[in-house]
């Protein structure tokens, strides 16, 4: 038991040489097992550069532009954004648009732009086809919705929008990696997967049932 003491006492002994006592001062850097990019090269605001003539870190607004924000709160002032349908999902009187805006004309062009963006930032997670069985899946990552059940295909396309805006549950917000009109071509090439998914024989143009085996 003596040596049980004797063991105890030179571990708290050597944990106080190393890590000192709790609250003590000292000028010297703080022990850093994992820096966390605390110590950074940058610029901070109202800091001195070398780098520009006039020696300021802050830049004076280029002539003739305005600031713009990506923020959806109430302190961004949406500069550009009075089309709350394009850039909200919402109608006039704040609710989930059903059919996409004026703005954005649903052809061939949009859905092979959806499909790229889909491919690239939807597919890890959601799968190829929609169907919630992206590769995420096979490393761990939890359920993730299928856009093929009820609820989603009776979605409104205005809060499917917002979805990939501000994000949802374990998803996060797209909108810096998505600009408002590729968050549309999206959801119109997400449309395309839904519908496809359930298909039927009078979904099939006249012209193309021959192709199929369809009468």
């Amino acid at each position: 038991m003596r040596y049980v003491y004797l063991t105890l006492f030179f571990v708290v002994v050597l944990a106080l040489s190393i890590l000192g006592f709790r609250g003590s001062l000292s000028t010297r850097s703080p022990l850093e097992v994992f820096s966390d990019m605390d110590h950074q090269d940058k610029y901070k605001p109202q800091a001195e550069s070398k780098f520009f003539s006039d020696g300021r870190v802050d830049r004076t607004r280029i002539a003739g532009t305005v600031a713009f924000g990506r923020k959806s709160d109430a302190a961004d002032p949406q500069f550009l954004k009075a089309d709350s349908t394009r850039f909200a999902g919402k109608d006039a009187a704040g609710a989930w648009v059903v059919g996409f805006p004026a703005a954005i004309t649903v052809d061939a062009k949009l859905l092979e732009r959806g499909q790229d963006r889909f491919t690239i930032y939807c597919a890890p997670c959601h799968g190829a086809v929609g169907d919630g069985n992206g590769i995420t899946k096979q490393y761990g990552m939890g359920a993730t919705p299928t856009f093929h059940d009820s609820r989603l295909r009776n979605m409104a396309v205005g809060e499917i929008f917002n979805t990939i805006t501000n994000g949802k549950g374990n998803m996060l917000s797209y909108a810096d990696k998505l600009p408002a009109d590729d968050r549309w071509a999206v959801i119109a090439y997400v449309r395309a997967l839904q519908r496809a998914a359930h298909a039927t024989a009078a979904d099939v143009p006249p012209g193309h049932k021959s192709e199929l085996g369809i009468k």
